[in-house]
């Protein structure tokens, strides 16, 4: 087995593994978001943080070890290592949800290979709930804030994905403006990825169309080759037949 089919093997395997462990990443900062957890439950969400921060150090190390070419992949990974780091910047520790986003596209994308439109709604619904938990997280209790509440943080984040943007709600925070920055590039690419789709079936349609009509075509053309064919054998048949009847004595 060559080192980059280790490399496979192991991704591969780790796929679902490391997908339970960003959905358990996502119900222990939900708490910690919404419920506001003290004493022994805080203590819990951060374990469970702190734990599920240390599967996907593991990873990452395991990734970089298997690799062929170590200096290219580091290059070509350099968002992976941003995920392993960002839990070690507090102002930035919201951008770990990155993770879950990152896992979930790996461990379930290959699965619905073919439904991009589906996956891409599914992207989008939990790209809206996570990034309205951290920019609640990031406003909450901050003068002049205007995003205070949950409902207000899925507002906000559903009119910024859109890119609609009524201004009735903004963040206060350079935390907030991240999170919203992050999340109005997420919104386009969405669209831009659904736009692809859409265009991509189309062109395909035509294609498999166009390739059809001129199969039918060739089919035409190749029965009226065999008319003309069987035509001349016959017009040949009673010459042939004639000219052998004149020589005899």
């Amino acid at each position: 087995m060559t080192i980059q089919q280790r490399l496979d093997r192991w991704e591969a395997r780790a796929e679902w593994p490391l997908a339970a462990v960003a959905a358990v990443f996502l119900a222990a900062y939900t708490i910690e978001v919404l419920v506001q957890p003290h004493g022994l439950a805080a203590r819990a969400v951060d374990l469970a943080t702190l734990l599920t921060w240390a599967v996907f150090t593991a990873d990452y190390a395991a990734r970089l070890y298997l690799a062929d070419d170590r200096k290219r992949w580091f290059r070509t990974h350099l968002v992976d290592l941003a995920i392993v780091l960002l839990p070690l910047l507090r102002p930035l520790r919201l951008l770990r949800l990155v993770v879950l986003i990152g896992v979930l596209q790996n461990a379930v994308g290959r699965a619905i290979r073919g439904k991009v439109v589906i996956y891409t709604v599914s992207g989008a619904i939990l790209l809206v709930y996570v990034a309205s938990l951290a920019v609640l997280q990031a406003e909450r209790g901050q003068p002049d804030a205007h995003i205070t509440d949950f409902g207000d943080a899925i507002w906000w984040a559903i009119t910024t994905i859109t890119t609609v943007g009524y201004g009735d709600m903004y963040p206060v925070t350079t935390t907030g403006r991240v999170i919203a920055a992050l999340l109005m590039i997420g919104g386009i690419s969405l669209v831009g990825s659904i736009t692809a789709t859409i265009a991509s079936w189309i062109v395909q349609s035509v294609a498999a169309d166009e390739s059809a009509e001129a199969a039918v075509t060739a089919a035409h053309i190749n029965e009226l080759r065999a008319e003309i064919a069987s035509l001349r054998e016959e017009l040949r048949s009673p010459a042939v037949e004639g000219s052998g009847t004149d020589h005899r004595p």
